[in-house]
């Protein structure tokens, strides 16, 4: 009886050893997880990577899930890239490097790592206002279009006038905020920068007084732009002293002029005469961007419709002073041989 019940405890007692090696080899088989040590001096500390909360967003970058490291690099060439730029229909890339453009990016990682999952995240981005203006102002410099004027010809004897062209000019207020505020945004969209037109300070409309005269049939035509509005008969130069042909402009006007003598073979030994009835000139003068001729009112009235001057143009008295209060300095006068 005892001997089988000493039998049946050794045979307990080689089960239950069997059963803890097999604990053992499996506990040994297992691979075990093997943090990272970092060793300073003597003492060692456990490390690991930090990582950015998943599904963040810093200045519309994802860097969800990615080291500081890593994050930090797709920040920079995130911001890096080119600002599109569309001027006048033409397109120019804004390096933010050239303005002096910085993103902060240490500043940004930091508020990340404490930031919850899916949060979005301004990027702190400096810039250099005086660069950034003196950019735009070379911009202007490369891409305004000053105003063109209305230009004045003759074509089959009349005034005719070009149109000229409205200027462009960037709004440079509008075009540095809009700049800075897509930097600061970290946005590269193509930005449409405002232009305001410039005018023309003569158009068609608002060109003034033309005056053309016809030496060969001593016709004087007034013109208010291209359009007719008077005729007057006048003496012109006689073939000794021919009216000169040409564009020509009124440089002066006079009202009462002294008349003196010109240094010519037919006034030598003249003296100068006052205003007054008997003055050359009569009471008005529109002396022309040539020497010593000009229209001028005559006393002697029945010259008018002859080559009789000594080159200048004659009109009546009254008509004189009706075209003087009319033209200004800086009109047009032609002169043609029709």
């Amino acid at each position: 009886m005892r001997s089988k019940r000493a039998t049946e405890v050794a045979l307990a007692v080689l089960i239950a050893l069997a059963g803890l090696s097999a604990a053992f080899i499996s506990v040994a088989a297992a691979p075990a997880e093997v943090p990272t040590t970092e060793t300073t001096g003597t003492e060692a500390t456990m490390t690991s990577p930090l990582t950015v909360p998943d599904d963040v967003t810093i200045g519309n970058v994802p860097v969800g899930g990615m080291t500081v490291d890593a994050a930090g690099a797709a920040l920079r060439e995130a911001f890096s890239t080119p600002l599109p730029l569309r001027v006048a229909g033409r397109g120019v890339k804004l390096d933010p490097a050239e303005i002096g453009a910085k993103p902060e990016i240490d500043q940004a990682l930091e508020l990340a790592l404490s930031s919850l999952p899916g949060e979005q995240l301004p990027l702190g981005v400096s810039i250099n206002n005086a660069r950034l203006r003196k950019y735009v102002g070379k911009l202007s410099k490369r891409y305004d279009a000053k105003p063109v004027d209305a230009k004045l010809y003759l074509r089959h004897l009349r005034p005719w006038i070009s149109n000229g062209e409205h200027g462009l000019a960037i709004v440079r207020p509008k075009a540095v905020s809009s700049i800075a505020a897509a930097l600061r945004a970290n946005r590269r969209f193509a930005i449409v920068l405002s232009l305001k037109n410039l005018p023309r300070r003569i158009t068609r409309d608002n060109f003034g007084p033309v005056i053309v005269i016809r030496r060969g049939s001593n016709r004087l035509y007034y013109y208010t732009g291209t359009t007719f509005r008077r005729r007057f008969g006048v003496a012109t130069g006689q073939s000794a002293y021919p009216t000169p042909l040409g564009r020509f402009t009124i440089v002066v006007k006079w009202r009462y002029p002294w008349w003196y003598p010109p240094n010519s073979s037919w006034a030598k030994g003249a003296s100068p005469i006052p205003p007054g009835p008997g003055n050359p000139l009569g009471t008005r003068w529109m002396g022309l961007s040539i020497s010593g001729v000009g229209i001028h009112g005559t006393p002697n009235s029945s010259s008018i419709g002859y080559s009789l001057s000594h080159g200048c143009i004659r009109m009546l008295i009254s008509e004189a002073e009706w075209l003087f209060d009319r033209v200004k300095i800086g009109t047009t006068v032609f002169i043609v041989s029709a």
